[in-house]
């Protein structure tokens, strides 16, 4: 498969900058695997789509504030540092990227906040990634709250905005629980809290697994042959519960739907031989893409990704490239917004 075959032309207007005033109010487009039609909606009318007993995954991780403003000691000059991980909590060791790099070397202090926050590189990982320990005396709890204080919502570049108070809520879901995401689970985002109330009214079972989404959702794929790209690891966590609320779902023959590419690639990295998801707690750096077929949910709600994206691909692993194609065609058509704060659409 290449990488060419994911690319399309996408307006720049169709970029999504803002999300909806209310989360469901989101145009919804509703595309069937099977027939290969097309309807519109808007996210309110999702809940027609399932009954009783079927089960909607959820991904709780949680954004943290992830970018941080700082300045380089002696030389006092301007350095964005990303936080992407927390190595240790006793040690306040973090993995992160340092824009600019090149004259960030192990011993520098870096200063957040007017010196709120101090860390000094103790590694060098990549070429923009460093290893910081944040110099702070506290408790652990303390620190984060420092931390998350100074740092900004981690939007992604191609909205061409900066942080704004409206993100702080809106680039989450409102189940988020489990800290430790860079990146949204932008399909999540839809979900409403009188969303959640009218499936559990209906007796739809909303069950849940973490992945912290990271940087390589929207890391750009350099190579053409996509075998030979490598994905990002990231941590997932399914728990029994999970396992067994989604088994029973498949086995009574219960739509089964996978809210965003997090989650299908976490229950795609713990499928059994029988096509069931199994409980877990790993790493995994899963790259999901054509001629791979999905093979535990039967049902995904997700975005409208950009052209030649990771994301787009995983999708296609689901409906099928042709289809997904089809189906973007008609959104750039009708006006559909692309993107983190995009429309949302339903394959079925």
């Amino acid at each position: 498969m290449k990488l060419s075959q994911f690319d399309f032309v996408l307006p720049k207007e169709l970029v999504a900058k803002y999300p909806e005033e209310d989360r469901d109010k989101a145009r919804l487009m509703v595309v069937n695997r099977r027939s290969g039609k097309i309807e519109h909606k808007t996210v309110k009318n999702l809940i027609s789509y399932f009954s009783a007993n079927d089960v909607v995954v959820l991904n709780n991780t949680k954004v943290i504030p992830a970018r941080l403003c700082g300045t380089k000691e002696k030389t006092n000059a301007s350095i964005e540092v990303f936080l992407l991980r927390e190595l240790n909590d006793e040690e306040k060791l973090w993995d992160v990227l340092v824009d600019p790099a090149r004259k960030i070397r192990i011993g520098n202090k870096l200063y957040f906040g007017g010196g709120e926050l101090v860390a000094e590189v103790v590694d060098n990982t990549t070429s923009r990634g460093r290893t910081l320990r944040f110099l702070f005396e506290g408790t652990h709890d303390e620190f984060k709250d420092r931390l998350y204080k100074l740092g900004k919502t981690p939007l992604p570049r191609f909205l061409g905005r900066p942080a704004e108070p409206i993100d702080e809520e809106r680039y989450q879901t409102v189940y988020a629980s489990v800290e430790g995401a860079v990146a949204a689970p932008t399909a999540g985002m839809h979900i409403s809290k009188q969303l959640l109330k009218r499936f559990e009214i209906k007796g739809v079972q909303t069950a849940y697994i973490t992945l912290h989404a990271g940087l390589g959702n929207f890391q750009r794929i350099e190579v053409e042959d996509l075998s030979k790209h490598k994905a990002d690891a990231e941590q997932i966590v399914i728990p029994e519960k999970t396992e067994r609320m989604v088994n029973e779902a498949l086995d009574a023959g219960r739509r089964v739907c996978a809210v965003g590419t997090t989650v299908v690639r976490a229950m795609e990295s713990s499928v059994t031989s029988d096509a069931h998801v199994r409980a877990c707690d790993k790493w995994t750096n899963m790259f999901i893409f054509p001629p791979y077929e999905v093979q535990i949910p039967n049902a995904m709600l997700t975005n409208f990704h950009l052209p030649k994206s990771s994301l787009m691909m995983t999708v296609a692993s689901f409906s099928g490239l042709k289809l997904l194609k089809a189906a973007y065609e008609t959104a750039v058509k009708e006006g559909y917004g692309f993107g983190t704060y995009g429309d949302a659409m339903l394959i079925i």
